[in-house]
């Protein structure tokens, strides 16, 4: 192959603010590239580089905010490592004692000085001492990673491992202990034997693939027929934009995968401004400003930031360019996650602030507000019990964050509409403002608390059918003495354009200063 090496590796992040603070704050790279995932635009990738995101300087993350930690193990890379001056190892570990960041040496490894760092997600990045250049250098030249110097393969089958990797111009290197080294004209892979440990777990904190160069298309279609004739593991191949790939596994299980050298990222900004902009796929460019909002937000070092707090439910900020002190806390449907009901709130109230909760109720690994025993019938002890959380939550976000307890609306849609209309029973003071679509009651036998401080829309769906006793729940709120208003709109149990037009019109009506 005309070209060798590393172009990128990818990596996985369950706090885009730490992260950014690590890798941009802290290791001093530049963000060249913020966008949404090409597999899911719902979800944030950044990528991390030198002044241009040169091929061989490129660490990029997928962003699963929040999201279950996975395990490092075989069929992995398990370590990153940059290649900085010789002489900044020593600022370096000053640097890290200063930051908080855990680190281990400096030591040697493979006759190289080394000092082992630990990101926020635990992933090992390592700074090795070696004069290799930089293509397009960024920041403090005495101290700036200049590109990557290795990553570290975990395998049960080293030999297999080291033999598809030479395919992608390596060779055989020294070799330490269990480790073997392929070597490039740039950079190099660490095959390490660990037969006998753990299987990897893809999850935060761990590495999804890396990516070597190649030069151009033909060569990813060319290398594509190669790999079946080989008969590899599937093949894959992706217009990524900034440039076309090919994934393929190793035959010890680690995702590997082909990216050409261009177009590069400068296709679509300026050298200049790089990573400024949220750039959305093609493919969802429809779609681009309800993706922006989904999407988790998050501070340049330096800049200001909403300082996150550990509070009782899973949560996330959407705040706009121009806030007008109203919030709406979101309470999604089973299934769901914090931003979805982001972008209809957005569209409904361009200048409020969105926060958005997540269920810890879990059914098959979706995310709900309460157990749910059959479709119609619930575990009353759980409700009451995360009723009681959601309740603290609410105190502690007005207090932790300053918002104002008189601005705040509760949106919850079908299972956190129902968990919301019981929060209101239990809790009578914690919502004093719902907009609740399809709706139904879930406590047997409600508490009958005084709720004439409160004002509620129930919108149901005329052929929802789970809607059944959504006019039970409109009796009880009127029992309770609720300022309520209700309509029943020609459609099932999905949401739909006269919901957001209805919202849009109340919210105009309600969503001022609580009423005295």
């Amino acid at each position: 192959m005309s070209q060798s090496g590393i172009h990128h590796v990818t990596l996985i992040t369950r706090s885009v603010q730490a992260n950014v603070d690590f890798y941009i704050g802290f290791l001093g790279l530049r963000l060249v590239k913020r966008t949404g995932g090409y597999e899911d635009a719902t979800q944030l990738h950044l990528f991390y580089g030198d002044r241009l995101g040169s091929p061989g300087s490129l660490v990029t993350f997928l962003v699963w905010e929040d999201g279950a930690p996975g395990r490092v193990g075989n069929g992995q890379v398990s370590e990153i490592a940059f290649a900085v001056p010789v002489a900044s190892i020593g600022e370096w570990m000053t640097r890290a004692l200063r930051a908080g960041v855990p680190y281990q040496g400096p030591s040697r490894e493979l006759d190289e000085p080394v000092l082992r760092l630990k990101d926020p997600d635990g992933i090992i990045v390592k700074l090795v001492g070696s004069d290799l250049p930089s293509m397009a250098p960024w920041g403090d030249e005495a101290m700036a990673p200049r590109r990557l110097r290795a990553v570290t393969i975990l395998t049960e089958t080293p030999e297999e491992t080291a033999s598809f990797v030479a395919r992608f111009g390596y060779r055989p290197g020294p070799r330490a202990e269990n480790t073997t080294r392929m070597i490039s004209d740039t950079d190099a892979v660490d095959i390490r034997d660990v037969t006998g440990y753990v299987p990897g777990i893809p999850g935060t904190g761990t590495a999804d693939h890396v990516a070597f160069r190649v030069p151009d298309v033909p060569a990813v279609r060319a290398e594509e027929v190669a790999l079946s004739r080989l008969n590899s593991s599937p093949t894959n191949v992706h217009d990524r934009k900034y440039f076309t790939s090919l994934y393929v596994r190793e035959p010890g299980g680690t995702l590997i995968e082909l990216a050409t050298d261009g177009p590069g990222f400068t296709i679509d900004e300026m050298p200049d401004r790089l990573g400024e902009a949220l750039m959305v796929p093609p493919h969802d460019k429809q779609r681009a400003e309800a993706i922006s909002v989904m999407l988790p937000q998050f501070a340049m070092p330096g800049e200001p930031r909403l300082a996150p707090r550990d509070l009782p439910f899973v949560h996330r900020f959407h705040t706009p360019d121009d806030p007008d002190g109203s919030v709406i806390v979101l309470l999604h449907g089973s299934g769901g996650a914090e931003a979805d009901l982001m972008p209809l709130a957005h569209r409904i109230a361009p200048r409020a602030t969105l926060l958005g909760a997540r269920g810890r109720s879990h059914e098959e690994g979706s995310p709900r507000w309460f157990r749910r025993l059959t479709a119609t019938t619930f575990d009353e002890a759980d409700i009451r019990a995360e009723a009681e959380a959601f309740e603290a939550f609410v105190e502690e976000a007005v207090a932790a964050y300053g918002l104002a307890a008189e601005r705040l609306t509760f949106l919850g849609y079908s299972n956190g509409a129902n968990f919301a209309a019981a929060v209101m029973g239990l809790y009578p003071q914690a919502i004093r403002r719902a907009i609740l679509l399809r709706a139904s009651p879930v406590l047997e036998d409600p508490p009958m608390p005084d709720l004439a401080q409160a004002r509620v829309l129930l919108l149901s769906g005329a052929n929802d059918p789970f809607g059944r006793r959504a006019p039970a729940l409109a009796d009880w709120f009127r029992a309770c003495g609720a300022e309520l208003e209700t309509r029943t709109l020609d459609a099932g149990h999905d949401i739909v354009g006269d919901d957001e037009a209805i919202i849009g019109e109340w919210l105009a009506r309600n969503g001022g200063e609580e009423q005295a």
